[in-house]
Order: structure tokens, then C-alpha cells, then sequence
């Protein structure tokens, strides 16, 4: 049986689906579990309940801090190797995302899986081409967005989803394997051209003051996080292409602009009145 972690959220439930469309045996986990899931919450060690399952899917943790990230992912792994699990999959970052504010927790995660014990692999996942639509900024009936003319390899959450289901139905043949799971470069410019309106870049300075002093509800290690992303994309960290996802989807990957283009639209302030 494949037990996917973070079910109730989107990759987790869109990994879940993917399984159940190719007819695998799959539960999901999740602290707050629906209809037929198991509760897998990582801060409470005694609902890490994995027995029965052989193939783990550890979406990542990673709605925190650093040190509360890097040790739930341990506290599912040591029940992991309590439980005799067959084999770890875990949703990681793509490599290119070292600079992200968030990458460190990811690799010290993805050490943490190596050194477990269990036959492994780590899905080195692209940023979403939903979150790059997302966090353009309407104003003027135009889009604003501190990426400049940068250029990201942004990938659709269902391609990443399909992805874990390949390689969770069968994951002999991916033991051990690293894999860089990025899509086709797109630019905020590129969104808004297709949407038809005006695209203004912002400086890093103006973002990061609107994120402190205009975004209510961001914790903490938020501002940091997302203005990492803005000058990793903006610097041209992140634009590099792979084969990975297309090889292991056996198919062309789903238009990563379009994906964009609808996350954008749906975040104009008419299309939520």
C-alpha cells in the first residue's frame, strides 16, 4: 500500500488522485484526515502510524521554520524505519533552488532520507507555474511583480503530482535516483501580454515593503521566503530546463504559461467580486 502525506493539501491530494487514476492501493495522511485517510500529524510522535504501508510519499512539511520543517521530516522517517516502510519518496526542491530562502530545510530533509536506511527517491520539484501566476500583482488594471524580465521553469502542480504517481506505482526502478522535475521558462511580461494588459516591474525593495507593510496574515519567515524567490527568478536562477519531467511522464508536460495565465486571471480583483 502507497501512503501519501499531506493529503489534504494541493500536492498531497492531487498526488492521491493521480494514484487512484492509475488503479494503485494508496491512502492519504494528514493531521485534520477525511473520509478513508489515515491522521498522520508530524508533531504529535504517537499518530505516526505507518504500518502496513510499503511505499511512503513525504510531501514536504515545509508550511514553517526550519528546524520545526527538518524535524517533523525526521519524526516520519524514524517511524519509517520503525514501521520496515519499503521505500521513501520525497517531495523536495529543484536544484537550481538553492538560493530560495526555503532550500536548506529541503536538503537537510533530503539528508536526513539518504541517510535513513530505506531504499529512496527524491523528486527535486520545480516551482509551480500556479504560484508564479499567483503572486503577480494587479494594479491599474495591469500586473506588477518584483521578477523584472526574469525567466522561471515553472511546472504545473498536476505534472508534479503525476510525476509521484509514476514513480510511486513502481519505485524499484527509481531507488536511489535524484530527479529534477522543472517545466519551460515563462515571464511575468509573457502572463501579461496573453492577459492582455500592462506588466510594470518592481524593484526588490518596493516588494519586500509591501509584503512587510501591505500583506497582512504573512508569517514570519514568509517575506523572506517569497523575496527570495523574486530575485532568484529575476537573476536568472531559475530558467534552466530538464529532461526529467517529460522522461518520467512519458508525455509532453502541461502548458506551464496557460497554468500561469489562470492563476493570474483568477487573482484579478473583479474575478473574486
Amino acid at each position: 500500500m502507497i501512503l501519501v502525506t499531506g493529503a489534504n493539501g494541493n500536492l498531497g491530494s492531487a498526488t492521491l488522485a493521480a494514484l487512484h487514476a492509475r488503479g494503485a492501493v494508496a491512502v492519504g495522511g494528514s493531521r485534520t484526515p477525511g473520509e478513508g485517510m489515515r491522521r498522520l500529524d508530524f508533531d504529535d510522535h504517537l499518530s505516526l502510524d505507518l504500518a502496513g504501508v510499503s511505499t511512503l510519499v513525504l510531501v514536504s512539511a515545509g508550511y514553517a521554520e526550519d528546524d520545526q520543517v527538518v524535524a517533523r521530516h525526521a519524526a516520519v522517517l524514524d517511524a519509517a524505519v520503525r514501521d520496515g516502510i519499503g521505500h521513501v519518496i520525497y517531495t523536495s526542491v529543484t536544484t537550481a533552488g538553492n538560493h530560495l530562502g526555503f532550500a536548506l530545510a529541503h536538503r537537510a530533509s533530503e539528508r536526513l532520507v539518504r541517510a535513513s536506511g530505506l531504499p529512496w527517491t527524491i523528486l527535486r520539484n520545480g516551482l509551480y507555474a500556479e504560484l508564479f501566476g499567483g503572486l503577480l500583482m494587479w494594479a491599474d488594471n495591469g500586473v506588477e511583480s518584483a521578477f523584472g524580465h526574469g525567466a522561471l521553469a515553472a511546472v504545473s502542480r498536476e505534472d508534479l503530482a503525476d510525476v509521484a504517481a509514476v514513480v510511486a506505482s513502481d519505485p524499484v526502478p527509481h531507488s536511489g535516483r535524484v530527479y529534477d522535475l522543472v517545466g519551460t521558462p515563462i515571464t511575468a511580461e509573457q502572463v501579461a501580454n496573453e492577459l492582455g494588459v500592462a506588466y510594470r516591474a518592481i524593484s526588490l525593495g518596493e516588494y519586500r515593503r509591501r509584503l512587510l507593510e501591505e500583506t497582512p496574515g504573512l508569517l514570519p519567515f514568509q517575506p523572506p521566503m517569497l523575496a527570495s524567490i523574486a530575485t532568484s527568478i529575476r537573476h536568472g536562477f531559475l530558467d534552466g530546463t530538464a529532461p526529467d519531467l517529460t522522461d518520467l511522464l512519458d508525455r509532453a508536460a502541461r502548458d506551464s504559461l496557460s497554468t500561469a495565465i489562470a492563476a493570474a486571471s483568477a487573482a484579478r480583483p473583479e474575478a473574486s467580486v
